[in-house]
């Protein structure tokens, strides 16, 4: 009898601290269930990268790391992260994107991009682009690289890395770039306002306001998401007409930014966290521990720069 006493008085107690936990994420939905992502976010592990790693791309398959402080990319299998490879390329990888074949990496202080080819990661060419290249996308074909101290986008060829046009963003500091299946949005650090062109000719079509040093972008299908290092704000605006739909506060100093099919993840330099907004109306779905650098392979979210190298949650 003595012992029943013992175990309902240490369970008690437990019990007490359980149930708040469980009731902050709200109610639970069967079908999140189903697909066990119920839960507000699990960071389930870490896995060893180069140094310094920050930017992330998917392929399909395989999660690819620019590792800024070794200058070189690492290519990591997405079902259970196994190290693939390290392959070397310019000074300073800050950016990653892939183009259904082959993985770019930007090169900051080489003022290059390098071409890889996604299967062995074998050098495919190196490209010169503007001074202090940033950001990169893909807008089914082309390439689009931002030229930080240029205030201009450089626009490549993806089958021989071939300059099609360098373009200017009418801004300084053109940090992110992202394509919304139309045209190409640029993010205008120390500016208040991202800029959008026309990806056949370069031209600009538009200037929306958002808050202060826009440093990212994602799209999500129907909106552009912004994120504002200089007000620790995300701005939504409509891909359409460039309406503004919200913004929302998240942690300190945001840069880096990935959509999951159905929320927001923003990356918060200063603070070292990643915020989790829903997509749909913005709501803050909690802020986690993490690093530089994010990605989504279809299933879980990549960040860089958090525990030995690269993290799953």
């Amino acid at each position: 009898m003595r012992k029943i006493h013992f175990r309902a008085w240490v369970i008690a107690p437990l019990l007490l601290l359980v149930v708040p936990i469980v009731a902050q994420q709200g109610p639970i939905n069967p079908k999140a269930v189903a697909l066990l992502k119920w839960y507000r976010a699990n960071l389930t592990t870490s896995f060893s990268a180069a140094a310094g790693p920050f930017g992330l791309a998917f392929d399909g398959a395989n999660v690819w790391v620019a590792n800024w402080g070794s200058n070189s990319v690492t290519k990591v299998r997405a079902s259970d992260g196994a190290n693939l490879g390290t392959f070397a390329v310019g000074s300073a990888p800050i950016s990653v994107a892939f183009d259904g074949t082959s993985i770019w990496v930007v090169n900051a202080w080489s003022n290059t991009v390098s071409k890889l080819r996604a299967s062995d990661g074998a050098t495919l060419g190196t490209f010169a682009v503007g001074t202090y290249p940033h950001g990169i996308a893909f807008d089914g074909a082309s390439i689009w690289v931002s030229n930080y101290w240029d205030s201009t986008v450089t626009k490549l060829r993806t089958s021989d890395g071939a300059t099609l046009g360098t373009f200017s963003t009418g801004a300084g500091e053109p940090r992110a770039v992202a394509f919304d299946g139309t045209n190409l949005w640029v993010a205008n650090e120390f500016t208040s306002f991202v800029t959008v062109l026309r990806v056949s000719d370069g031209h600009v079509l538009a200037t929306y306001s958002v808050a202060d040093s826009p440093t990212a972008l994602a799209f999500d299908g129907t909106n552009i998401w912004v994120a504002n290092e200089g007000s620790n704000l995300v701005t939504k605006l409509r891909a359409s007409d460039g309406a503004r739909l919200g913004a929302y506060r998240v942690g300190a100093s945001p840069r880096v930014m990935a959509f999951d099919g159905a929320n927001i993840w923003v990356g918060n330099h200063d603070d070292r966290t990643v915020t989790k907004l829903r997509a749909s109306d913005g709501a803050n779905l909690g802020t986690f521990p993490a690093g530089e650098g994010l990605a989504f392979d279809g299933a879980n979210i990549w960040i860089g720069g958090c525990g030995s190298g690269v993290c799953k949650m």
